[in-house]
């Protein structure tokens, strides 16, 4: 899984969807109400009708890559087949590795390179525009975005004012997972604040309990990590200065985070196998290793997004019941909202790849997905309804209701060299400082050093 964030941009709105997922992530997990249908203006042309008029394609091939793995891309091969089904075209799926613009590198220097490529990063779309790899959408596409898609969402899409991204998937990762029956035997409760989560953590580890999954042996979940504590703490002008490398990471308001995030990093005992055992463990095991063991798991918490809830799957906890939910504790004025997407992005340009962008922008093909579960659709007229429980309803309408109130987290707006590769820059050095969370100032001057180099020495 390789799904980056973005942040809701005035404090108002942190507040507002904050608020909401406050009131709805409690609830449990069941069909959708008649109360979600009604709110949302659901229309049964976006759950069963078609919404988008397709050309017949028959006889064209497609390929389209993507990180994606396990469920993730057994449900998206379901929406490519309905593209089939309607459009008579052939669409093969290319499993792709992380950086996927290196992947896509690999595959243009061979001359073989995909027609349409699934993005995580807008640093990764932008290089792939500055490259001369993507083509710009045509005027199908970009009608469907204009109608299901906020302005916010287009624009992120958008490279020297052209539109080349069309935002399939996002993932709210302000979420705090946790195992129902283990807060209940410790008589914790949801954290509102910060202080209010080590609370809990202090009575989830005297129950016996180790309190926290970290996936540290994947960097991405540590970049999250920091930006929701950093968001909170210093402020989203702060947050869009650093994510532009308009201040350095020897700042003193990376200090105050990193000096937070080690509360919990730097306590061994809160950590399931210690600092050691958190940088072996890869975010799935982070989630099943929460939800298995009955009320004697390896953990009690593990962070990360909505699409937590297809690792949760893979266990016998139901989401909603077993497996809870609560938005990442407010550490600074407000609780940070965070979250990101998936771009569809055209590399060899087609009438059929160009069909397939402009299904990927409409409601019928997030709706397949949405019903499907773990996943999160930015398309504002996909029915609620569609997703399969109660809490995935409410994320979802809380990512709505944000409108254009957000922006793309900051290791997503950097250079993939920093932001966006495994075991280099932000990602190995955040690991690092898991691995010893009492070398701040060493933290600092590492992220500083590679975010120079990578940004091409501005600050």
């Amino acid at each position: 899984m390789r799904s980056k964030s973005s942040t809701f941009r005035s404090h108002r709105a942190v507040t507002t969807v904050a608020a909401l997922l406050t009131g709805a992530l409690a609830l449990s997990a069941c069909s959708g109400s008649d109360d979600d249908k009604k709110d949302n203006g659901d229309k049964s042309s976006g759950a069963a009708g078609s919404t988008v008029t397709l050309p017949k394609l028959n006889g064209a091939h497609l390929e389209v890559a993507a990180v994606w793995t396990g469920g993730e891309q057994a449900n998206f091969k379901k929406v490519l087949a309905e593209f089939e089904k309607r459009t008579g075209a052939k669409v093969t799926f290319v499993p792709a590795q992380d950086p996927i613009i290196n992947f896509l590198g690999s595959k243009i220097a061979g001359g073989q390179p995909p027609d349409v490529a699934l993005l995580p990063q807008p640093g990764a779309i932008r290089q792939a525009v500055e490259k001369g790899w993507a083509k710009p959408l045509g005027a199908e596409a970009q009608r469907e975005l204009a109608k299901n898609y906020s302005q916010g969402w287009q624009d992120i899409g958008t490279v020297g004012g052209k539109q080349y991204g069309v935002y399939y998937k996002a993932a709210n990762k302000s979420l705090i997972w946790y195992n129902a029956k283990v807060f209940e035997n410790a008589g914790a409760q949801e954290p509102k604040t910060w202080k209010d989560l080590l609370t809990a953590s202090q009575a989830v580890y005297d129950s016996g309990v180790t309190p926290f999954s970290v996936a540290g042996a994947d960097g991405w979940p540590l970049t999250d990590w920091f930006e929701n504590v950093y968001l909170s703490q210093a402020g989203p002008q702060k947050y869009d200065q650093l994510a532009q490398h308009k201040i350095k990471w020897t700042d003193p308001s990376v200090k105050q985070a990193l000096t937070t995030l080690a509360q919990i990093w730097g306590r061994k005992d809160y950590l399931a196998g210690g600092q050691t055992g958190a940088l072996q463990t890869e975010f799935p095991q982070s989630v099943t290793q929460t939800f298995t063991g009955g009320d004697q798991p390896k953990s009690a918490m593990v962070y990360e997004g909505d699409f937590v809830q297809v690792n949760i799957g893979e266990t016998k906890a139901k989401v909603g019941t077993d497996a809870k939910v609560f938005p990442f504790p407010a550490v600074g004025a407000g609780a940070p909202v965070v979250s990101g997407g998936d771009a569809a992005v055209i590399l060899k340009d087609s009438k059929a790849a160009q069909a397939l962008a402009t299904f990927l922008a409409s409601p019928d093909a997030a709706t397949i997905q949405a019903r499907l579960g773990g996943y999160l659709s930015p398309n504002k007229n996909v029915p609620i309804s569609a997703y399969p429980n109660a809490v995935q309803q409410k994320i979802a309408k809380a990512l709505i209701a944000s409108g254009d109130d957000f922006r793309f987290d900051m290791s997503d707006q950097a250079p993939q060299a920093f932001g966006g590769t495994p075991g280099k820059g932000e990602w190995k050095d955040l690991q690092d400082f898991l691995k010893n969370p009492k070398d701040v100032a060493g933290a600092q001057a590492k992220l500083e050093k590679d975010a120079a180099a990578a940004y091409g020495n501005g600050g």
